[in-house]
Order: C-alpha cells, then structure tokens, then sequence
C-alpha cells in the first residue's frame, strides 16, 4: 500500500514563500511520477505542476516562474517550492504518484492527506 503524506503548508502574507514536502512509502518512488494538485474552496481539484521519474517538469501557466518541483529518489520525497505567492494560490494542496505525468485526477490512485496553504493579501 502506498502513502503519501505533504508537510510544510501555512499561512503567508502575499509575496513570500512557502515549501512543501510530500514523502512516500511503499512502492519504488523513482519509477512514478509525482504531482501537486490543489483544491479551494468550492472549486475542483486542479493541476499545479508535475515531475517525470527522469526529472521532466511540467507547470501550470499560473504558476509558472513562481513555484519550483524537485525530487529527491533516495529520501523518497518531492518538495514544490513556492515563491512570490498570491492570495488566488490559497488552497489545500495534495500530492498525487502515478505512472505517467498527467493534469487529469482521475489517472492518479494515490493521494496524499493534503496541506492548507493560505496566503493573506
């Protein structure tokens, strides 16, 4: 069985940054991909930005130049850096491992608890 679990959520004023982490135990992290989502309230779960095993990235355009994803294979982890932070990024974020990189929720089957990002304006 998998598990995901993201750390690092907060509150932030606009235009400061946050980091997040998400762990994962109980398969071979370095064959899947690895991607955040966020969810606000009200609105659906969307895409925010991905990581291939190889290290292939892919952000969505509202984020792009703001927020930054790494992995580290041998901790297992994948971390989303985020900068420069605005009042629309409030949201609960979750991280997702699947075999392929992809924007729609219905490809992932594992999710993390997800991790409340507010950023106060």
């Amino acid at each position: 069985q998998v598990q995901l679990v993201e750390s690092g959520g907060g509150l932030v004023q606009a235009g400061g940054s946050l980091r997040l982490s998400c762990s994962a135990s109980g398969r071979t992290f370095s064959r899947y991909a690895m991607t955040w989502f966020r969810q606000a309230p009200g609105k659906e779960r969307e895409f925010v930005v991905g990581i291939w095993s190889g290290g292939s990235t892919y952000y969505a355009d509202s984020v792009k130049g703001r927020f930054t994803i790494s992995r580290d294979n041998a901790k297992n982890t994948v971390y989303l850096q985020m900068d420069k932070l605005k009042p629309e990024d409030t949201a609960v974020y979750y991280c997702a491992l699947g075999l392929a990189l992809t924007t729609d929720t219905r490809h992932y089957d594992y999710w993390g608890q997800g991790t409340q990002v507010t950023v106060s304006s």
